[in-house]
């Protein structure tokens, strides 16, 4: 008899797997495997343990597509491995199922539409920035002055991490790792 597994995965500690979890529980996940992990990385320790939990005519289901991967050649060559172990895949939010012959092609039509949404997103974006360029604003975080630059290496120097330094200076915990990157 085949068991449905679930798959659940945000990017970051401070987002909530509760939410999904409890989807994937309602359709009768008997196991769900989880990652905190961005997309943008395909090294996921759950998803290589529900793979390789999974037998011959299991099911795996996630909440949405985009958990199992951010580009159409991720979701691809995901659920290529999953066709070759045997495994379904079913998607609540999109309604895919693709056990059947129909489920597949729907899968590879939302991908491809899912695909074609994310390049949109990024082209506007930089459409975006460059009009504010064009008005002379400069968007993204601001520079780090170098005053602020200097406390924020005493504090590290003197045994503060990085995110705490950045709290205490009320900086950007990323902005104060590039410096850090690009400190001589």
């Amino acid at each position: 008899m085949a068991d449905i597994l679930g798959y659940a995965r945000v990017s970051t500690q401070e987002q909530d797997l509760e939410g999904q979890r409890l989807r994937l529980k309602q359709v009768g996940a008997i196991k769900i495997f989880e990652d905190v992990i961005s997309g943008k990385s395909f090294q996921r320790s759950g998803l290589e343990s529900m793979i390789n939990y999974a037998r011959k005519d299991d099911i795996i289901c996630v909440v949405r597509l985009d958990r199992l991967g951010r580009s159409l050649k991720q979701l691809l060559e995901t659920v290529e491995r999953f066709k070759q172990q045997g495994i379904g895949l079913m998607s609540l939010e999109e309604k895919i199922d693709t056990s059947s012959a129909a489920g597949e092609l729907v899968f590879h039509v939302f991908g491809a539409i899912a695909h074609f949404e994310r390049r949109l997103i990024v082209e506007r974006t930089k459409d975006g920035i460059a009009a504010a360029r064009s008005k002379g604003r400069h968007p993204g975080r601001p520079k780090l002055s170098a005053e602020t630059l200097n406390a924020a290496f005493v504090l590290i120097d003197n045994g503060m991490s990085p995110t705490n330094a950045a709290k205490q200076l009320g900086i950007g915990r990323s902005n104060l790792y590039d410096a850090l990157k690009n400190r001589s």
